[in-house]
């Protein structure tokens, strides 16, 4: 069974930084892509980030370039979103998510969901 276990979420003021865990088990790291992606009230979830197996490939959403990084550490199974420059409008849940294929930006590639952390940028 694949679990993936979102932390780090919180309140931020704009311009602010925080940085989001996805822990999971050694197997499903080395196996799975994973990825970040979110939702916002009333909104439907969209991606924000992915991470090859092997951290050779990453891939952003354009609103995100240049102030969103994704990596993967292999030692604690765990892929960081870290997110800098922070927008009220990246206020969201953020969920990562597990697939088996290659880098993919839409929800169904993805095999496995956590359950989401909040993040709150105020202005």
């Amino acid at each position: 069974q694949v679990q993936l276990v979102e932390s780090g979420g919180g309140l931020v003021q704009a311009g602010g930084s925080l940085r989001l865990s996805c822990a999971t088990s050694a197997r499903t790291f080395s196996n799975y892509v994973i990825g970040w992606f979110r939702q916002a009230p009333g909104k439907e979830r969209e991606f924000v980030a992915a991470i090859s197996r092997s951290n050779e490939s990453t891939s952003y959403a354009d609103s995100v370039k240049g102030r969103f990084t994704i990596s993967r550490d292999r030692a604690k199974n765990t892929v960081y979103l870290q997110m800098n420059s922070l927008k009220p409008e990246d206020t969201a849940v953020y969920y990562c998510a597990a697939s088996l294929l290659w880098i993919v930006t839409t929800m169904a590639g993805y095999d496995y969901w956590g359950q989401g952390t909040q993040v709150t940028v105020s202005s």
